[in-house]
């Protein structure tokens, strides 16, 4: 047995009780069924009709389903991050998300007097599932030691209570402002901005604990920490690589893309230690004739299935094969491309020559005939996109794997060119956007200097939030003063600066005014500042 591993075993007489907190206790003796079914299709239909029952969204849960994902016109599905159909698609709608988007139109409610019967020590024992089931909260909570209850609080004494606490902070290091995918652009833009006001990049979010290793590897590989493919990639590639994704239930939209990439002849490989619904056949629920006739479409061509973290060494082994291939074939590497897009590749070449098959085939659990198979399919197509998601990321060695996969892409061009590249499967969807907008605990010098112009407040010697004292010069030469104020990073272009009304106003010359307009020129004053005498 693996250590650490705990093992439930149901007995007909007695049933040891779950752990609190980690989901409703079945009833009954655990069964297990093999599903044979394809993924999506009548299966997935038929527990959305379920769904919808329960939750009472007959009538809300179709009305939504025919707007979501629609380009301009409709909304993101939160489910997940796969993209908008670009063909004006109808129904490009799946289980989960249907599933997602009629929770976030529940009618539940949890309001002050759901607190009031419940002890947090009780609710602490309750499920996860059982909590959120009881719906969204109505007005601001706080804890009271004495009744342990939660009770009711004001949004003004609510604020109160976060800036107190935020105030009183040893060091603002010691706090921590988290937030996921489900944040717009704009809400995250003030979110970090907040937080770096405070004094802190304590910025960690979902990504840190899904793709980290995605945005690192590729940040080091390619100066980009996102991957370089859209949707209209996927529809124009030779083969497609799919790896640690179980597209069923993570990216279920996806089974679309391997659908039409089935039907147009690509070559779909699936990775993973399991077989998934999803690599093996679907079909499309928006297909209706499909559906009517219940025909299958298969998603994989070639499935292999490495031993657990093994993806490093199979990514290895491919490019060892093509390496090796090139001896003979001298268009097994794009030698243009690497010559002018790259560098190190000798030194690649030589690590690959010096790891051995039987290393290869020990690490990744595959044979080395396996691992030629998707060498041969890669080495084939003109163009490829390897995609994955967290069953690559979540190990000890996630940033090499995915520099791997780069590499391998660089030995055939496989960048920068429609139909080819990197896709990490987004779990979220909005991670992307949270990142490009500040959400990120090791900002970048660039970004900083363009958030808050930390290249002008270091130039003064000017701390964050920091005394200085700021001079005016008018048109004749005369100068006025306002001494300790605090000065506050803002998005503003080098050599600017920006203060408040009126405060600001002894800084301005009555004399100086437009001799267009005969207007005070009040917002275009000439200022010198430094830190407070």
């Amino acid at each position: 047995m693996v250590e650490g591993l705990r093992v439930l075993i149901a007995h007909n007489d007695e049933q040891e009780p779950l752990e609190p907190g980690v989901g409703s206790a079945p009833e009954g003796d655990p069964e297990f069924h093999p599903y044979h079914h394809p993924a999506a299709g009548w299966g997935a239909a038929k527990s959305v009709s379920r769904f919808l029952v329960r939750e009472g969204a007959l009538v809300n849960g179709p009305r939504a389903i025919m707007r979501m994902n629609h380009e301009n016109t409709g909304f993101d599905c939160p489910g997940c991050a796969w993209p908008d159909d670009t063909k004006g698609l109808h129904l490009d709608i799946c289980e989960n998300g249907i599933k997602h988007v009629t929770w976030e139109m529940t009618r539940k409610r949890v309001g002050r007097e759901f607190f009031a019967a419940h002890s947090v020590t009780e609710l602490s024992g309750w499920s996860d599932y059982d909590l959120e089931n009881q719906g969204r909260l109505t007005e601001p909570m706080v804890y009271d030691a004495d009744s342990d209850h939660y009770v009711p609080i004001s949004w003004k004494d609510a604020f109160e209570v976060t800036g107190r606490a935020l105030r009183g902070l040893d060091n603002p290091n010691q706090a921590s402002f988290y937030t996921s995918g489900r944040l717009g652009n704009e809400a995250t833009f003030l979110y970090q901005l907040m937080a770096r006001e405070l004094g802190t990049n304590n910025l960690p979010d979902c990504s840190n604990m899904c793709h980290e290793a995605s945005g690192r590897a590729l940040q080091a590989s390619l100066g980009t920490s996102k991957g370089t493919v859209d949707l209209k990639d996927w529809e124009t590639a030779d083969a497609l690589f799919i790896l640690g994704v179980n597209a069923a239930s993570n990216a279920p939209r996806m089974l679309t893309a391997l659908a039409e990439a089935y039907h147009r002849g690509a070559q779909i490989v699936h990775i993973n230690p399991l077989v998934e619904a999803a690599a093996t056949r679907t079909i499309v629920p928006h297909d209706f004739m499909d559906m009517a006739l219940f025909k299958t479409t298969r998603t994989s061509t070639l499935n292999l299935q490495p031993r657990i973290g093994g993806d490093m060494a199979l990514l290895r082994g491919m490019a060892k094969a093509i390496l090796e291939q090139s001896a003979t074939d001298p268009k097994a590497l794009d030698r243009e491309f690497i010559d002018r897009h790259t560098a190190g590749f000798e030194e690649y070449r030589a690590l690959c020559e010096a790891t051995p098959w039987e290393e290869i085939e020990n690490q990744s659990g595959l044979s080395r005939a396996e691992i030629l198979k998707a060498a041969r399919v890669y080495g084939e197509a003109d163009r490829s996109i390897v995609s994955w998601c967290l069953g690559l990321t979540q190990h000890e060695h996630g940033v090499d794997t995915v520099r791997e996969i780069v590499n391998l892409l660089l030995l055939r061009g496989n960048l920068g060119r429609e139909g080819a590249g990197p896709s990490p499967v987004r779990g979220h969807s909005n991670v992307q956007g949270n990142r490009t907008c500040g959400i990120d605990h090791r900002p970048t010098d660039e970004f900083l200097d363009r958030l808050a112009n930390r290249a002008d407040m270091r130039e003064r010697a000017i701390a964050d939030l920091g005394p200085v004292d700021i001079t005016s010069t008018a048109k004749d030469g005369s100068q006025r003063s306002l001494n300790g104020y605090l000065a506050i990073p803002y998005d503003i272009p080098r050599g600017c600066a920006a203060g408040y009304m009126p405060e600001m106003n002894v800084l301005c010359a009555l004399s100086d005014y437009s001799a267009q307009s005969d207007q005070p020129i009040m917002k275009h004053v000439k200022v010198t500042i430094g830190p407070a005498a």
